[in-house]
């Protein structure tokens, strides 16, 4: 067994973490010294394939070569459709491209480490459904790690927090990203870190703040004589470099000058942060809305959250944390990297979800284990999280023709857990009950998904109404298990598993990861 490194899969930057021996996580810097590596992947073709580079080069070549350059491949995570055409001929998804990424981090730690890192625990969004966990999970054995865990993203960050600071009290994260928002909110009690309700929404982030200011700035060059950017693919991705320069810039001072060449002619416009501020007033309006949503699920006030953790780079905007103070009447937390939370808080997981309690002798002095990171804080860690989003099974309304998802596991319940729901046959002498399991908080089926199916029979026929009640047992990897009680004879009819929906089958994923093996990653 290597070394297992906690991995903040980002859509913007991605970063990664291991946990010392001294308790305490660190980052890992990459080939070119930074503590972050842009999620961006410049598929190369010189004749022998492709070569990817990956990182801040990549990032610079957008402009000049945006055919060949992916970015915000996050969004698309777990998306069936989705495909990158290169240049080669070769066709990615979204999982291989977030495989090339997770290589490059995965070669980064161990340059940094001297030493084979083969296990990860990698982070994902609060809010992301099954398939996008999934395709997660396959990204990183696609890129030749075994995956302990998949983590949300803000319970990781509570965690790292939770261990360096050793605070108690309800903590709300605010984890505001390049691409997907969460708020969680979490109670942490010397080693006890309980999740009591999360929400958020996987298209809000720095992107969709970019998108605003590009779409502001190029009205104002079009005022100027200049064309419409966003119908020219390589204007339109300059600009969206200059929006995401300027964004950056009004986060430390009031006012950023955009200038672009265009077609041989020099444009400029100035940009005032109250101006900016004007352009994202709704996205902040949504982020208010969720997290006033947040505060109600877990049956809590302002007055009951003790701090505010900002996670994520477009926490920097002065107008987010204005929003804040303004909402909450507190000031968040401003010690903790924005940038490094999420990543550290799943090294520490690492070290928690290693099979072996110890790391082997091999890398003693170099990494820690769980007695070092329990032994940091006082004693074993246990972290409670929750649903994201409910989970139940597709039943016709009682009485009637119509077909309604009906929620057994509700929203923000208690993972691992166990819950039940009874419901009756439909026709007389109905022989067993086929069970579509489905994830989602909607009574309408059409804003639901099947997750998966199970058929299970009776051992005799029964009349019209009989009960049969529904188990579903959630365990900690988020593998469903279903089990139906004839309550007539009050007997289990037995038991199959939801072991995930898949948008790569496994021999793909391992076609996938000889694939990706053997590139040269640069």
């Amino acid at each position: 067994m290597g070394i297992a490194v906690g991995i903040d899969l980002g859509t913007t930057n991605s970063a990664v973490a291991v946990l010392r021996p001294n308790g305490k996580p660190e980052i890992l810097k990459n080939r070119e010294g930074s503590s972050t590596t842009p999620s961006v992947v410049l598929f190369q073709d010189f004749g022998a394939g492709d070569e990817p580079l990956i990182g801040e080069q990549a990032k610079r070549s957008a402009e000049q070569s945006p055919d060949d350059v992916v970015q915000y491949v996050k969004r698309y995570m777990g998306d069936p459709t989705w495909r990158f055409d290169a240049q080669s001929g070769a066709r990615y998804s979204s999982e291989e491209v977030s495989a090339l990424i997770l290589k490059r981090l995965k070669e980064d730690a161990e340059l940094a480490l001297g030493a084979p890192v083969t296990d990860a625990v990698i982070t994902v969004p609060a809010y992301f459904d099954d398939a996008r966990r999934t395709a997660t999970r396959h990204a990183g054995e696609i890129a030749g790690l075994k995956v302990l865990r998949v983590i949300n993203e803000p319970t990781a960050a509570a965690l790292s927090y939770g261990v360096d600071t050793k605070t108690n009290g309800n903590v709300m994260v605010y984890d505001l990203g390049g691409g997907t928002f969460d708020v969680t909110i979490l109670s942490i009690h010397g080693n006890e870190f309980t999740v009591a309700a999360t929400d958020g929404d996987r298209n809000l982030g720095g992107f969709d703040f970019d998108n605003a200011l590009m779409k502001y700035l190029n009205g104002a060059f079009q005022k100027q004589g200049a064309p419409d950017m966003f119908e020219d693919i390589d204007l339109m991705v300059a600009l969206r470099e200059r929006a995401e320069s300027a964004k950056k810039t009004l986060s430390t001072v009031e006012a950023a000058q955009v200038t672009m060449n265009i077609y041989g002619r020099p444009y400029r416009v100035q940009i005032t942060r109250d101006i900016f501020d004007l352009q994202i007033t709704s996205l902040l309006t949504r982020t208010q809305e969720i997290m006033e949503d947040t505060l109600e699920a877990a049956g809590l006030t302002w007055s009951d959250i003790d701090r505010v953790l900002l996670v994520g780079g477009s926490t920097r905007i002065p107008a987010v944390q204005q929003k804040i103070k303004e909402m909450s009447g507190k000031t968040p937390e401003l010690g903790v990297n924005p940038d490094e939370a999420v990543a550290l808080g799943a090294a520490i997981q690492a070290a928690l979800s290693q099979a072996e309690p110890e790391p082997e002798p091999e890398f003693e002095g170099l990494i820690g284990g769980r007695s070092a990171v329990e032994g940091l804080i006082g004693g074993p860690i246990k972290v409670q999280d929750v649903t994201s989003q409910g989970l139940g099974a597709l039943v016709y309304e009682e009485g009637t023709d119509i077909l309604i998802n009906s929620v057994i596991i509700p929203k923000n319940s208690p993972v691992p857990g166990e819950y039940e729901k009874t419901f009756y046959t439909r026709e007389e002498g109905q022989t067993g009950s086929n069970v579509q399991v489905t994830q989602g908080d909607d009574t309408d089926p059409d804003f639901v998904t099947v997750v998966g199916t199970g058929a299970l029979d009776y051992d005799a026929p029964r009349p019209k109404g009989s009960p049969i009640k529904y188990i579903y047992r959630y365990d900690i990897n988020q593998i469903i298990e279903v089990e139906l009680i004839d309550m007539t004879t009050n007997k289990s009819m037995g038991t199959f598993q939801i072991d995930r929906i898949a948008n790569l089958k496994q021999e793909e994923v391992e076609e996938a990861a000889v694939r990706i093996g053997g590139m040269t990653i640069m």
